[in-house]
């Protein structure tokens, strides 16, 4: 008998009881959405974490300002000025494979025609676009001479633009920031929320020393102290050497004595980004993992119900096989109505697993991804339960004799 036949009488023998058939099914069927909606849950959460490390940029270490003693109590990072714009220049000078940028932080009202916006506004140099991977969406970037000559130019993020522009373009439009006029030479491509939850197109760019000299003004433009510096490593660099280096630089740099506590602080932030995204990553597995117990279930559920089959139809096996039917063909016949089960029930998964992942990305406004990979997986395992969990009873089934089988009642 041919594999054809044999289909043709399983889905005969499932026609012939549908609802028990049906029932057997759900287990499947819900393992398989299960499957295919918890792993683009885990895909959407991924998406979103290696969308931040993007934004963000890659191979970063953050130099931030150290601490200060007051009355012997400790302070918290960046209490005291530590950091220079020099210091910058002498990092990415003295230590190879090495990018600086360094910025002034300042918040303030932003003002253009009658409308208004409150924001915060970096100081940087033209190095701050390649180690922030920040792409300039329309208009220009900074020239030397802007930096040079204290220039009033500034280039605005996305959601400034929205606030103050609405779909007007923004370009050659002045703007105020503390009083101080400026004229909008481009705009910033969307970066979206960092890792804190901070929206990162919140934000005005303006030549550090326009920031220094113009808006923040006072000590800060005497001592070119700046608010902490990104470090951008060359692909393919060691970052522990690298940041070995850095450490010993600034130390030389600041004076600080052997046995004394660094007066800065160095963040590698490549090392919390991919713990992040291995966390995701555990999850998604974790939730796969969870959703293919009901995949068990289901084949059990298989198990139980061709075993029921196979004693119910105990006489028409004897019949098949008095009149020639071999044992493999018993086999294969009853192996094909689990594995039709299966598939069944796989299929209408799927169907139910896209319904469901889009129902939580609507409902629950989560980020999923449906990937092709995680459909096949579903299928190709409620396939496999269907063998593994079918073999038994159609294994029973092939190995009876014909002569008590036609006797059984």
């Amino acid at each position: 008998m041919t594999w054809l036949a044999s289909m043709r009488i399983a889905l005969r023998a499932l026609r012939v009881n549908k609802l028990r058939s049906t029932l057997t099914m759900l287990g499947i069927i819900i393992g398989v959405a299960a499957v295919i909606t918890m792993i683009a849950v885990g895909a959407g959460a991924q998406a979103r974490v290696e969308e931040q490390i993007k934004s963000l940029g890659s191979n970063l270490i953050l130099l931030l300002p150290g601490s200060v003693t007051s009355g012997g109590a400790r302070m918290g990072s960046g209490s005291r000025n530590t950091l220079t714009e020099d210091d910058a220049y002498a990092i990415q000078r003295d230590v190879a494979n090495v990018q600086a940028a360094p910025q002034l932080r300042g918040t303030g009202q932003v003002v253009a025609g009658n409308t208004n916006w409150s924001t915060v506004f970096y100081g940087i140099t033209p190095e701050y676009f390649e180690v922030r991977n920040w792409v300039i969406a329309a208009g220009k970037g900074f020239e030397p001479a802007d930096l040079t000559g204290s220039a009033k130019v500034a280039l605005l993020g996305e959601t400034v633009v929205r606030n103050l522009f609405g779909d007007v373009d923004p370009i050659g439009q002045v703007i105020r920031i503390r009083k101080v006029p400026f004229v909008v030479i481009g705009t910033l491509e969307r970066k979206g929320q960092s890792l804190m939850g901070q929206d990162q197109d919140d934000v005005v760019l303006m030549p550090i020393s326009t920031a220094r000299n113009r808006v923040l003004g006072g000590g800060t433009a005497r001592q070119r102290v700046v608010g902490s510096i990104f470090l951008k490593v060359r692909e393919g660099a060691d970052m522990a050497e690298a940041e070995a280096q850095i450490r010993t630089l600034l130390r030389q740099r600041h004076r600080v004595q052997q046995g004394q506590e660094d007066d800065f602080t160095l963040r590698n932030l490549s090392e919390v980004l991919g713990a992040q995204e291995a966390s995701s990553r555990i999850m998604t597995l974790l939730l796969a993992a969870v959703a293919s117990v009901s995949l068990l279930v289901g084949g059990i559920g298989i198990m139980n119900i061709m075993l029921v089959s196979v004693t119910e139809r105990t006489r028409e096996i004897g019949l098949r096989m008095a009149v020639g039917a071999r044992s493999r063909d018993i086999l294969a016949q009853f192996l094909v109505e689990a594995v039709t089960l299966a598939l069944i029930g796989g299929l209408l998964g799927i169907v139910v697993g896209v319904a469901g992942s889009a129902g939580i990305a609507h409902l629950a406004e989560w980020r999923v991804e449906l990937r092709p990979d995680s459909v096949v997986l579903a299928v190709g395992f409620a396939a496999a339960v269907g063998v593994f969990f079918g073999f038994y009873p159609a294994r029973k089934a092939s190995r009876l004799v014909p002569i008590e089988a036609l006797r059984y009642e």
